[in-house]
């Protein structure tokens, strides 16, 4: 089971730009990201949790929501086990908790192939 812990969240104003980050841990805090998908996901209150984008911890191939395209960035450090949301232009609409999940496979939008969750970071734009 992998363990995913998010920080980096704030308030910013519309315009502004955040930086998100996931580290990963695995078995003996080791985490061996051969073979998964990490994706970011956020949820707004009162909505249904959304897909943002993600990242295959092999090549670094990464796909996004048309929400976010051009604005977000997924990147990954693979000695640091981290997955970074570089998060501009930020609008109020983008106000969610942002939740990091990791699944085995080359997978995309479907929450149910994600089996691990971070608790999530909260992310608040002011217009």
């Amino acid at each position: 089971q992998v363990q995913l812990v998010e920080s980096g969240g704030g308030l910013v104003q519309a315009g502004g730009s955040l930086n998100l980050s996931c580290v990963a841990y695995g078995s003996g805090r080791a985490f061996s990201g051969s073979g998964y998908t990490l994706a970011w996901f956020r949820q707004a209150p009162g909505n249904e949790r959304e897909f943002v984008g993600k990242i295959e911890w092999n090549g670094g191939a990464t796909y996004y929501a048309d929400s976010v395209k051009g604005r977000f960035t997924i990147s990954r450090d693979v000695a640091k086990n981290t997955v970074y949301l570089q998060m501009n232009s930020l609008k109020p609409e983008d106000t969610a908790v942002y939740h990091c999940a990791a699944g085995h496979g080359r997978l995309y939008g479907g929450q149910p192939m994600y089996n691990s969750w971070g608790q999530g970071t909260q992310v608040t734009v002011s217009s």
